[in-house]
């Protein structure tokens, strides 16, 4: 009989951005050192685990936050495209609520559809292109443990489509703060259980840092 299988996806930690901005895939944005310390926190979290795996977007802040991990379990980070942050047409802009690029006329036609979005990656390709990556990822840690780093965005529309829920959303309501765990408890190739954790602790979801 094949033993379980557990897939964690990680939001990686605090990002610096003085700027404000949504840096989306943008390169190059770090993690501030708070965030480095959420990432400790959570090798600290997983050191007794039996973690066989680790792979991380391509984003400089995911493997930032994979690598006390990796490092702790003596494992070379792997790279998957798929676990990357949403594409988004506001890239690069402020997009506060009542600030920013959201004011301009010029923008309003990038939100006619909420429930798409219009504004950038739909929602279902998000949720197919991380399962995906969460199926690899089980598979390289057959009877083990894998850790996926990702972003909020992609892990919520992940969570809510293995949950049978509808994937558009109030981001306010997202339960996916920054260095946190969503834990997919598998047997064999089944899901049987999803574990949500915040080593790291909390943090406010209206304050997204992608």
């Amino acid at each position: 009989m094949t033993s379980g299988t557990v897939v964690h996806l990680l939001r990686h930690g605090e990002v610096h951005n003085p700027e404000k901005i949504l840096y989306g895939r943008l390169p190059g944005y770090r993690l501030s050192e708070r965030g480095q310390r959420q990432a400790l926190t959570v090798a600290e979290a997983l050191a007794g685990h039996d973690v066989a795996h680790v792979v991380a977007s391509p984003l400089r802040r995911a493997q930032e936050t994979a690598a006390p991990i990796a490092g702790a379990h003596r494992i070379d980070i792997a790279t998957d495209d798929r676990l990357i942050e949403a594409g988004n047409l506001f890239e690069g802009e402020r997009v506060a609520v009542g600030d920013g690029a959201l004011r301009e006329p010029k923008h309003w036609p990038k939100l006619r559809n909420p429930f798409k979005p219009s504004w950038g990656e739909p929602y279902v390709e998000i949720a197919h292109r991380m399962l995906g990556a969460v199926y690899r990822a089980r598979a390289a840690a057959e009877g083990h443990e894998a850790l996926c780093v990702s972003h909020q965005l992609p892990i919520w529309t992940l969570r809510r489509f293995l949950e049978a829920k509808r994937l558009w959303h109030d981001p306010r309501q997202r339960q996916c703060s920054l260095a946190s765990l969503t834990s997919l408890v598998f047997s064999g190739e089944e899901l049987v259980r999803i574990v949500y954790s915040e080593p790291a602790g909390a943090t406010d979801p209206k304050v997204t840092g992608a």
